[in-house]
């Protein structure tokens, strides 16, 4: 109930019947809560050895060794700049996040800072070093993960990774701007 309280303007001297919610958040939590529900169901996974290599387990969204381990691709899109792809199979899953990129400095910030997070992938579990073509990030997330890890902590992460992102990005870039008009002011005194 608390996540649902932070998302919505109140006045406090008012009734919570005439809360509106934000703009950005009316549209944001349905788009969430589908990536969330999809997750869900995608995250049956099973331990399922190689049928080509004996006593391996590979994943199989990734070898792609078998068309009747996969599931049918999913895309959740907000617009046609911010979008999910999740992918299934018998013992895994991949996450590709594509994240809204309005302007110039957007996209240099989004690809710097996944870029700063995929170098350290190894601290983030189920993080590709790689995203999947067209898409920023992607996180790889197999049986082991879930035999080791709550799914439903899995799913908390990667929704709580996709708010977090695009509020990073609006402050790294509202702090850009500051620090431009700053150094724009200093230069102009010297005229």
């Amino acid at each position: 109930h608390r996540a649902a309280r932070s998302s919505v303007h109140c006045n406090p001297d008012l009734d919570v019947d005439f809360c509106q919610p934000s703009p950005q958040t009316a549209t944001l939590r349905p788009y969430l809560n589908a990536v969330r529900a999809t997750l869900q169901a995608a995250l049956c996974l099973e331990n399922f050895s190689s049928q080509v290599v004996e006593r391996h387990n590979k994943p199989e969204v990734e070898v792609r060794s078998s068309k009747e381990l996969l599931l049918q691709p999913v895309v959740i899109s907000r617009n046609d700049k911010e979008k999910v792809l999740i992918e299934g199979s018998i013992n895994s899953v991949r996450v590709s996040i594509a994240v809204k990129q309005a302007d110039e400095i957007e996209k240099i910030l989004c690809h710097k800072f996944m870029r700063f997070m995929m170098m350290r992938a190894e601290n983030f579990f189920i993080l590709r070093r790689k995203p999947v073509e067209g898409y920023d990030i992607s996180f790889l997330i197999t049986n082991f993960h879930t035999e080791q890890m709550y799914k439903h902590k899995l799913v908390d992460f990667v929704i709580h990774f996709m708010e977090e992102i695009d509020k990073e990005i609006s402050e790294m870039k509202l702090s850009v701007n500051a620090r431009a008009r700053i150094v724009a002011e200093e230069f102009l005194k010297n005229f």
